[in-house]
């Protein structure tokens, strides 16, 4: 089954290349998720053994984001079909293929435990969004592409230097060399210490890229502003999501290491994180491109994990269970955005202005996002904001004074610029459009899902994520 997660939607977007007609295409692309879906719950429940000399195989870590990678996709997938129904002048072939193919490449990132086939998954993954980022084919979206690609490869190619430092690591004390993390973790204590240290800086850098951390995520707003709106919704929940996971491990090995190397870890994360939050709340101040002010929104709460990561214990319970909320928070923005895009015909906030008269359930999910994204209660991020925000406090009066400085400002700015685009007035009458019921059941969808989780964890995924949580702390096989 565990093989079955990737190759299925790699084999099914190789058929999508064949099918001719258009609309069995965009609907082969929820097909695939609800199976794919159907499937992880399987493993997720019913842990199957390790596969390829472990190279695959399901652990407390892997479980969390192969749930959630798999359940964020299936609900961006229920907006494909309407999506590309109302952009029928553009051909979809590439475009479903390459969806469906994502969705295998980033399954493969959670359930792989060699690190070099880790790095792969994220690499595909990469190439497999590039096509989507361009598929409006307008010389900025080609801009876009370009600029996604050539940083990305640059962070890439940091994550395979660390991913080489870390091996040399081992060779440096004459540890024999394996890429396999459970060896690497019960031999961290062995490992030279420079060297490891060397490794996460550089890891840091490379996989930060991906997650888009400050300064490593120039990238991000003109990907976000010019792909369509549930591309940007997969790369904001689902791609920060697998490089998270790989961060994630590397943060492992430096806890078992011992002798302070965890603590320089989050030191750094924790440095990263805060910069990412300062940066992304001074540019959410007077954005004036929506698409672009979620595209801040997403560093920012990047910045939010890292932090949490970095203060470590229930920062940690904090930052996973945040990464869930922030999955389904962004599938609410982006494709409520992605509605009023369409409807308005710009991204500007002052074309857009009382965008609630024109397509009212868009523009009322487009204002709860608002809320539901800025850790508002009774929403799932309230709960998660609140946990980072405990172990700052437990751990440094300062730290926890600038998170919420920083957390207020982007508030602010965010607000701002969301209840001018819903709730301006407009001269004149506006025609009310007609919203399809796919492109507000997904929105819809997600932020249910927010709510459920202010309201009541379920003992499952608490469990899920303690164990999780002690999986990373302990550095526990």
């Amino acid at each position: 089954m565990l093989f079955f997660l990737v190759a299925f939607p790699l084999v099914v977007a190789g058929a999508t290349m064949l099918v001719p007609s258009a609309r069995v295409r965009a609907w082969m692309v929820p097909a695939t998720a609800l199976i794919h879906a159907a499937a992880t719950a399987w493993v997720v429940i019913d842990v199957p053994a390790p596969m390829f000399e472990s190279w695959l195989q399901l652990g407390p870590l892997g479980r969390v984001i192969l749930g959630l990678l798999s359940a964020h996709y299936l609900v961006c997938s229920l907006y494909v079909p309407t999506y590309l129904a109302a952009r029928a002048e553009r051909p979809n072939r590439v475009f479903c293929a390459c969806m469906i193919a994502l969705l295998g490449t980033m399954s493969l990132v959670p359930i792989s435990h060699h690190l070099g086939l880790m790095w792969v998954g994220i690499e595909t993954s990469t190439l497999a969004t590039a096509p989507l980022i361009y598929f409006n084919k307008t010389p900025r979206s080609l801009e876009a592409v370009w600029k996604y690609l050539l940083i990305g490869s640059v962070g890439v190619a940091f994550a395979l230097f660390g991913s080489f430092f870390l091996a040399s690591a081992a060779v440096h004390n004459g540890v024999d060399t394996s890429l396999l993390f459970e060896d690497l973790v019960r031999d961290a204590p062995r490992l030279s210490k420079p060297w490891l240290h060397s490794a996460f800086v550089v890891l840091l850098v490379g996989y930060g890229t991906k997650i888009g951390l400050a300064p490593m995520h120039t990238w991000k707003p003109d990907v976000y502003g010019e792909a369509p709106s549930v591309v940007g919704a997969l790369l904001s929940g689902g791609m920060t999501t697998c490089a998270f996971c790989a961060l994630l491990r590397f943060l492992q090995i430096s806890n078992a290491a011992g002798e302070g190397e965890g603590d320089v870890a989050r030191d750094l994360l924790l440095v990263f994180g805060l910069l990412s939050m300062a940066v992304a709340a001074a540019f959410m101040i007077l954005q004036r491109d929506y698409k672009r002010m979620l595209a801040y929104s997403s560093v920012e709460h990047m910045g939010i994990i890292a932090i949490g990561l970095g203060l470590g214990g229930v920062g940690t319970y904090g930052a996973l269970l945040h990464l869930i909320n922030n999955s389904f928070g962004k599938a609410v923005m982006f494709l409520a955005a992605g509605n009023i895009h369409r409807a308005c015909g710009s991204r500007l906030v002052t074309d857009t202005i009382g965008a609630i008269r024109r397509v009212p359930a868009s523009g009322a999910l487009f204002l709860l996002g608002l809320f539901a994204v800025t850790g508002s209660p009774p929403f799932g991020m309230f709960l998660s904001e609140l946990a980072i925000l405990r172990a700052a406090f437990d751990g440094s009066y300062v730290v926890a004074a600038l998170v919420l400085v920083l957390l207020a400002t982007a508030f602010v700015g965010m607000s701002s610029v969301v209840i001018k685009v819903v709730h301006g007035g407009p001269a004149g009458e506006v025609a009310r459009e007609r919203e399809p019921f796919l492109s507000i059941a997904p929105p819809l969808a997600a932020l249910a899902v927010l709510l459920a989780l202010g309201i009541y964890l379920p003992d499952w995924l608490h469990g899920s994520l303690e164990l999780a949580t002690g999986f990373l702390e302990k550095g526990a096989l």
